[in-house]
């Protein structure tokens, strides 16, 4: 499992907050400050499976806090690219299942698509959404 706290500079602007990751060069913004943090960590995941994927090493965070000016925000946040990777991947998976004769035949007619009802019933079954 590949997580890290990185510390991240939130500056107010008339659009909300910049969003300043130091240690990793990267930028992103969020209208209101819980949206600025979700940014940060998206934008930290991202940038980390993409380093992995190149096979580009992962900088270890700061231990300390970066310089920021009076009026910024500087917090930690966290980033798991493991779990951040599995939430995004949609690469599909065979499965193989059985149903009755008689409700296969129905259901072609009907122009059913089985893996999206399977999905569907699925993430209704386990309280997810997409």
């Amino acid at each position: 499992m590949m997580k890290y706290v990185y510390p991240v500079i939130f500056t107010p602007c008339s659009a909300g907050y910049l969003v300043t990751v130091p240690d990793l060069d990267i930028n992103t913004q969020g209208a209101t400050l819980p949206e600025a943090i979700e940014m940060a960590r998206d934008a930290i995941c991202l940038w980390g499976i993409t380093q992995e994927d190149l096979g580009n090493p992962i900088p270890e965070p700061s231990v300390l806090m970066p310089e920021h000016a009076e009026h910024e925000i500087c917090s930690l946040v966290d980033a798991d690219f493991t779990a951040y990777r599995r939430a995004n991947e949609n690469k599909a998976v065979k499965k193989t299942l059985s149903i009755p004769s008689w409700l296969n035949v129905e259901a072609e007619k009907a122009g059913i698509n089985f893996s999206r009802v399977l999905q569907e019933a699925l993430m209704q079954k386990l309280n997810l959404s997409r």
